[in-house]
């Protein structure tokens, strides 16, 4: 299978004190045609960076992509000029941000701005036949109805709208079902899968939620302190969990079958990207860290085919 995007060694840094700190470090992975990878990690690990740096949409300053290579139609994304990068964003590479609230511009109709979108990027169109295919069914009155004059799911099934207006190559989902409640979340999410079958493309899916990921991903990456962790396909990380952070994840699901009176929890906090820990950014919080953890940085190793992971306990 081809692939729809591959992304190496990225870095991106962000000024603080006329100092650059790194809050992406060497992260590298890659999406096949009409597949989705989950992206998983606490706040603060450099999940959306990543994203927002795929579709170039780093504040400079105070970011700064630093280095790497995201290979998309043969072209290197970060060396594109501005122009031809517009071209790119919301026609073959489209976002869902975390909260449609504020991503959606409130002074004008949700109708306005998906016609936007066609403006930019598409000769002709249909708004309501998009808002039809995003499962909304009185399409007019959404058309004709500010941001803040639809519930949460609405709004979010507006921004799904927009993303696809002009069926993208690749599509990433930022949090997409952040705020929403559980019966909301699932439509959303079943949403999302069929849309993908029937318009063949592929996805970044980024979530805390591991039931999510286990539902809709592909491959999982697992992130933390700005580098990846582990990365695997979906069944064999959930079922042999290499990295002793994606097992303390996975510990934390709620299960009818646990009949434990407490969640277990992972202690402590992920570090600030200017304040990491020596060796191994995890160690502080690592039930399995020894005395090499605190001193090395651990590199990433491929442990079967497919199946990569950043410990010194599978060197």
């Amino acid at each position: 299978m081809s692939s729809c995007i591959s992304c190496e060694n990225l870095r991106v840094s962000f000024s603080e004190h006329k100092s650059y700190t790194q809050v992406v470090r060497g992260v590298s992975f890659s999406i096949e045609n009409q597949t989705t990878l989950g992206v998983v990690g606490e706040s603060g690990c450099g999940k959306s960076v990543s994203a927002l740096s795929i579709m170039r949409l780093i504040a400079s300053p105070p970011g700064k992509i630093e280095s790497g290579v995201i290979n998309f139609e043969n072209r290197n994304l970060l060396s594109l000029p501005e122009k031809q990068m517009q071209k790119i964003r919301g026609c073959k590479i489209s976002m869902i941000f975390q909260d449609p609230m504020t991503s959606l511009n409130p002074v004008f109709t949700c109708g306005y701005q998906i016609g936007e979108m066609f403006e930019q990027h598409r000769e002709t169109g249909s708004c309501e036949q998009l808002l039809s295919e995003v499962g909304i069914p009185d399409t007019f009155r959404v058309m004709n109805s500010y941001p803040h004059q639809l519930s949460g799911g609405m709004r979010q099934r507006v921004m799904i709208a927009m993303a696809l207006s002009c069926t993208p190559k690749l599509l990433i989902a930022d949090e997409p079902t952040t705020a929403l409640d559980v019966t909301v979340q699932a439509r959303l999410l079943d949403l999302l899968k069929s849309l993908q079958e029937t318009k063949g493309m592929s996805m970044l899916l980024i979530t805390h939620n591991m039931g999510i990921v286990a539902n809709m991903a592909h491959e999982v990456m697992v992130m933390y302190a700005g580098e990846v962790m582990e990365h695997a396909p979906t069944e064999e990380l959930f079922n042999s969990p290499l990295h002793p952070y994606t097992r303390s994840l996975l510990e934390t699901i709620p299960s009818l079958d646990k009949k434990s009176k407490k969640l277990p929890v992972i202690p402590g906090d992920v570090p600030a990207p200017n304040d990491l820990p020596s060796g191994c950014s995890f160690h502080p919080r690592c039930s399995k860290a020894f005395s090499r953890c605190k001193i090395d940085h651990p590199e990433i190793h491929e442990i079967k085919p497919g199946h990569t992971v950043r410990c010194h306990l599978y060197e």
